[in-house]
């Protein structure tokens, strides 16, 4: 998680009940795993006299800052956010080292072509050749009923 980020900051107070996630992260944050993945990432906690919710903020390594209201956020909602942002941090920088345009944008008229070899087609497919085999299946016990 931290080899996306560039600095992670949390802040509450320490009698404030609602610290729950802070800690939570600040442990996933100090984790040897975590430490491995990106040394150079600088992780502040503030604890004390905090008048503000406690809240985590990330700074990507990017720039871009996002700030999480740590009452109302589960830890694992924060940690897929930050992967999920990291992965399309990732898809983007390998679109420019290629030297491709980013965003990829897909023309209209592409976006509504059938696509060969799609699940619709295997149905369609299945389907038909299963009611050829109860087809055949009901033709071979009719006729098994007639000579019997």
């Amino acid at each position: 998680m931290l080899k996306f980020l560039s600095r992670v900051k949390v802040e509450f107070n320490a009698l404030d009940p609602r610290t729950a996630s802070c800690m939570e992260f600040l442990a996933q944050c100090n984790s040897r795993k975590a430490k491995e993945s990106n040394p150079a990432c600088e992780v502040e906690v503030k604890c004390g006299n905090v008048e503000h919710p406690p809240q985590i903020t990330v700074t990507f390594v990017n720039g871009v800052e996002e700030a999480f209201d740590a009452t109302s956020t589960p830890v694992h909602c924060i940690t897929k956010m930050i992967l999920e942002k990291g992965q399309l941090l990732e898809t983007e920088q390998m679109f420019r080292e290629a030297g491709e345009q980013w965003p990829v944008i897909i023309p209209d008229e592409e976006l509504s072509q059938h696509a060969p070899g799609t699940k619709d087609e295997v149905v369609q497919e299945i389907g038909a050749n299963l009611c050829w085999l109860v087809g055949r299946e009901l033709q071979c016990f009719h006729y098994w009923c007639w000579q019997n």
